[in-house]
């Protein structure tokens, strides 16, 4: 792989180029071109809505992102571990979609095409500057701005998060460029703060120094002696050690991300019982042969992939880690005539690594997410080393109807994301087993008011898992519909013992507490009913099942302030429940008395004087 420094001094082959205004004029318009033909495909997505798989907890349901960009949201996105991640600068961008467009879908995702055309933008001119290689450069461009594989991280509004980190990324890899022209720690420190900021979007971008490493050996031949195409390079050289020692800074700021995502992870992590270390090492193994299979094939494409658990056969993990040996031992045997092949090969296993669920989060498999930033190696590693036999006009042709093909397939693939209907049916119909699925599809149903046909999908889903909260809690709900009180109890035990969503808990409690106030038995309804308003404070129809533990003048005043809350509606709830010595409901229901008029100074005297009586 090595060869001597002086292969600086060589230049590169006769070419036939074109005038450098002319080159800039044609780069820009095919800039231009692959922006607004990216968003032209993409525009179908301003018609849809918010999907029912985390658009909720990302915005339709997050309190704090709907309040637009106040001062409070800033401090709370600064600090918040929801969703299981630290990234502060995503949920400020869809703060910001809320202050312009409320909760009207087609704003957000618009601005979500808009990020993603940008980085198709950015990706061939950063290709292009690096390498001098415009058709090339073009042609990866091309290629990751129509790949159906990236459809998920455009058309899905919660996944905002991986389409803003990767314009950060490219940024940053831009800025890195520009240092490497002329080394100085004013320029490193542009870099150090877009990566700083790309980690607030996304922690999967640790890999970062990683590909920067990659980037000093292929195309900007930064690594002293090791300048494998022996032609020039216009960057500055330097050891090996010193480049890895120029990005510890970075390296140090990946280990901090890594760190807070950890934490915020720690009440997703899988159970080590459910997914034992060993079944997590042959999924990663066999998930890097899936993606590159799903890139190569771009077929049966799904929102949710469930994991195999002790499914999957000892020949396709090990069929697929010999094939990956195979291809990087090519790689490798082909870095001094090809180093564009092993640096797009070790780009896409590298940037894998955060999210092949050796620390899992959830029941996935894998996610045509997670690919986004990955494929660019692919691209390039195909773009570089396919040399048709045929002349230019046959290449262009070649390019065009793989293209075409791709535009064709993402079409149709954005298609299914129209309502959640299409996109859960679709999913269920590609894969197999996908409780995930079943249970979207019924509370889809649900909400079309097709009940009877929700049922059969929550049946399906409490089968693959009888342990499943949303499907339990469905089914419960369904029973105490048709009367059958009892019988809904321990489903809404089952959903409450092992749901992780506060809301769902709170919600659970709530029809426990109706059911057993329906059952006479009072003591378990007044728990249930506090318990629910532990868990979603908010959750004031809980007052009316209150208001009928408490007598009639409570009865009738809980029912009006559920239909009309108001905060003095709530104080004058409070006294009612304080008088009846009842004082944990009074306590919440001054608190909501306050969350409705924090001015309400009755309600803080009413507070303060219960401070110094013991909770009942």
């Amino acid at each position: 792989m090595k060869a001597k420094r002086s292969a600086r001094a060589a230049v590169r082959p006769p070419e036939v180029k074109l005038p450098a205004r002319s080159s800039r004029k044609l780069s820009v318009a095919l800039c231009l071109l692959l922006g607004v033909f990216t968003a032209g495909l993409y525009s179908p997505v301003g018609t849809h809505p918010f999907v029912n798989y985390d658009d909720p907890a990302y915005v339709t349901e997050n309190p704090h992102v709907k309040a637009g960009l106040t001062w409070e949201t800033v401090t709370w996105a600064l600090t918040a571990t929801e969703a299981s991640n630290w990234h502060p600068l995503t949920w400020l961008s869809h703060a910001a979609d809320c202050e312009v467009f409320g909760l009207n879908p087609s704003g957000h995702h618009w601005d979500s095409v808009l990020l993603h055309a940008i980085n198709v933008m950015l990706l061939f001119l950063l290709l292009q500057q690096a390498t001098g290689a415009m058709g090339k450069s073009l042609l990866v461009a091309a290629l990751f701005a129509v790949h159906p594989f990236n459809v998920e991280s455009v058309a899905w509004i919660a996944e905002r998060k991986n389409v803003l980190s990767t314009m950060l990324f490219l940024l940053t890899l831009g800025a890195y460029g520009w240092y490497a022209l002329r080394p100085r720690w004013s320029r490193f420190g542009i870099v150090s703060g877009l990566f700083l900021l790309g980690l607030m979007a996304k922690p999967m971008l640790v890999t970062l120094p990683f590909v920067l490493l990659l980037l000093d050996y292929w195309p900007l031949q930064r690594i002293a002696g090791w300048n494998s195409t022996q032609q020039a390079s216009r960057f500055v050289p330097a050891s090996f050690s010193r480049l890895i020692g120029e990005k510890i800074p970075l390296m140090v700021m990946s280990a901090g991300s890594a760190v807070l995502t950890l934490i915020a992870q720690r009440t997703s992590l899988a159970p080590s019982e459910q997914f034992p270390l060993w079944l997590r090492f042959e999924n990663a193994i066999y998930s890097y042969g899936m993606y590159l299979g799903k890139a190569v094939w771009p077929a049966r494409l799904a929102l949710f992939y469930p994991h195999s658990g002790n499914s999957l056969h000892a020949w396709q993990w090990i069929g697929t880690g010999l094939s990956l040996l195979a291809i990087s031992m090519l790689a490798w045997k082909q870095a001094s005539a090809r180093p564009y092949l092993l640096v797009g090969w070790c780009w896409f296993l590298g940037t894998l690594v955060p999210v092949l669920g050796i620390v899992q989060v959830g029941a996935q498999a894998m996610a045509d997410r997670y690919a986004y930033v990955p494929l660019i190696g692919v691209f390039v590693a195909v773009a570089w080393s396919v040399k048709l036999p045929v002349r230019l006009a046959g290449q262009f042709a070649a390019a065009l109807i793989v293209l075409a093909a791709l535009t064709f397939l993402t079409w149709r693939q954005i298609g299914y994301w129209k309502t959640n209907y299409d996109l859960w049916s679709h999913t269920l119909a590609v894969t197999e087993n996908n409780l995930v699925a079943e249970d979207k599809l019924g509370s889809t149903l649900q909400a079309m008011g097709q009940q009877d046909a929700a049922m059969i999908h929550f049946a399906t889903a409490a089968r693959l898992d009888p342990f499943d909260a949303l499907s339990n809690f469905s089914i419960g709900a369904d029973l105490h519909w048709h009367g059958h009180l009892q019988e809904a109890i321990p489903h809404y035990e089952i959903a409450i013992e092992h749901s992780t969503d506060a809301r769902l808990r709170a919600d659970a409690y709530q029809n426990l507490g109706t059911d057993y106030l329906q059952l006479g038995n009072a003591t378990r309804a007044r728990a249930s009913f506090l318990r629910a308003l532990n868990e979603n404070p908010r959750l004031v129809t809980v007052f009316a099942g209150l208001g009928e533990l408490a007598g009639e003048p409570a009865r009738t005043l809980s029912q009006t302030v559920v239909e009309r809350p108001s905060g003095e509606g709530y104080l004058q709830l409070g006294r009612i429940l304080q008088q009846g010595g009842r004082l944990p409901e009074a306590r919440l229901a001054y608190a909501e008395a306050l969350a409705l008029n924090p001015a309400l100074v009755e309600a803080r005297r009413e507070v303060a004087a219960l401070q110094s009586r013991p909770s009942q």
